[in-house]
């Protein structure tokens, strides 16, 4: 078992590859009495093109099945996995993400027995094409419902306009449509494509010995069999620079209009220290330009464009990444006017000082490490990096080393306006006769 101190965090992480190719890490935190665990597959939503385990041929899956596999994993044959749980006192939930499906549970009490029973249901998978069929009625309404949330809406509207072909822009859970062509035959070939423990890692953190843990967890999996580790080969389509549309507008019943003006990225296909550095730049970068401190925010708050909805940030994973600065507004057209200014303003003339690089970054660091109080902030963001070969724990040296040039040069990214989109929700019209 590896072990890697770090002394600025006063943080000590151990780590072993097990002979199935499961990487298991264990942050054991002083002063807590809770113990957070996931268990995490490296498969979300846009792995929806791939060679199945065993095979030679590219199948396309219907879109959502990886949100679709995430619900059905807790139905087993002898009842709901999340009873067994609340019976040793733990509290169990799942999500997918784009990139990601995580199946967790916390709790103070009975560590190993939860963990033996996250393990268990997560590597036994149970699917007839009678409760395949119960669940899309599920799903359906789910769909239906984000369907009718406006914030929702409008993220994914954005990202849509952004994308023409990338899947990305497809709904994490799908449409309606979709799901229904989904069957038990899919789910087992998806789960035994990307649910191999060479695909996964489990991370366990809070109140542990690690040691304990970590010999639980290696009999565990030594008293299972699994197929030989394989590289999974997915297939992503090659996307335009360009954005897919350049505006659009959606009616829908809010109070007054919601608009994001998104910027699609194009250096995407990096990972690693590269990819650290970049996307610290940037979130650096759109914090001193668009932040709640900048004279940007405090010139549209000032015009009542902007409310407390506001925000603006940056997001990306291996092969996509966009940046999103939106708000209720009481005037769309102007606020996206005012922000395309700064930006091409910003990328042409850089106005900032070393003493405001280092301001933000102090700031950056100080929410990080207070983040790292939250056992739930830390498992779910170190399974995030570890999928793009960064460490959590090196993003305050990396913040500490960031220069004003790569700020500067990861800004000027955002130049191209061919790379600009804006999705706006507007109130429906009144009818005129009212």
């Amino acid at each position: 078992m590896n072990e890697t101190y770090f002394e600025q965090l006063e943080e000590t992480l151990y780590h072993e590859q097990l002979s199935n190719g499961l990487n298991v890490y264990i942050l054991p935190k002083k002063g807590f009495s809770k113990t957070y665990v996931t268990f995490t597959t490296k498969y979300g939503s846009i792995d929806r093109e791939f060679i199945p385990l065993g095979k030679d041929k590219t199948v396309i899956v219907p879109d959502g099945i990886a949100h679709f596999l995430e619900h059905k994993m807790f139905e087993k044959e002898e009842g709901d996995v999340f009873q067994k749980f609340s019976e040793k006192g733990a509290s169990a939930n799942a999500f997918t993400s784009f990139t990601r499906t995580t199946y967790l549970f916390s709790s103070t009490d009975y560590i190993l027995e939860n963990t033996k029973t996250l393990l268990d249901f997560v590597q036994q998978p149970y699917f007839t094409e009678q409760t395949v069929e119960k669940e899309k009625g599920i799903i359906a309404q789910e769909i239906t419902m984000y369907d009718d949330q406006p914030d929702w809406r409008l993220y994914f509207g954005a990202i849509e306009n952004m994308y023409k072909v990338h899947p990305v822009k497809i709904d994490i859970a799908g449409t309606v449509e979709s799901i229904n062509k989904i069957t038990a035959e899919h789910l087992y070939e998806c789960y035994n494509t990307f649910y191999h423990p060479s695909n996964m890692v489990l991370f366990v953190v809070g109140a542990v010995d690690p040691k304990e843990m970590m010999a639980f967890i290696k009999e565990d999996q030594a008293s299972k069999t699994f197929e030989a580790p394989q590289e999974i080969t997915r297939f992503f389509p090659d996307e335009q620079n360009d954005v897919d549309i350049k505006e659009r507008k959606l009616q829908m019943d809010v109070q007054k209009p919601k608009v994001i003006y998104g910027i699609k990225s194009n250096n995407v296909n990096i990972s690693g220290e590269e990819m650290l550095n970049y996307e610290l730049a940037m979130q650096v970068a759109i914090e001193l330009v668009f932040g709640r401190t900048s004279a940007f925010y405090q010139d549209v708050y000032d015009k009542g464009l902007v409310d407390e909805s506001y925000s603006a940030d940056y997001s990306m994973e291996n092969g996509y990444g966009f940046t999103m600065i939106g708000s209720d507004t009481s005037n769309a057209e102007e606020l996206t006017q005012t922000i395309r200014q700064s930006i091409l303003n910003h990328a042409s003339e850089w106005e900032f000082t070393v003493e405001d690089l280092k301001r933000i970054t102090r700031k950056k660091i100080g929410y990080f490490l207070r983040a790292l109080n939250s056992i739930e902030y830390i498992a779910n963001q170190f399974t995030r990096y570890s999928f793009n070969d960064m460490n959590l724990f090196d993003v305050v040296p990396a913040l500490e080393n960031l220069t004003m040039e790569q700020v500067k040069d990861a800004f000027e990214t955002l130049r191209n306006e061919n790379a600009h989109t804006v999705f706006t929700i507007v109130p429906f019209e009144k009818n005129k006769n009212e």
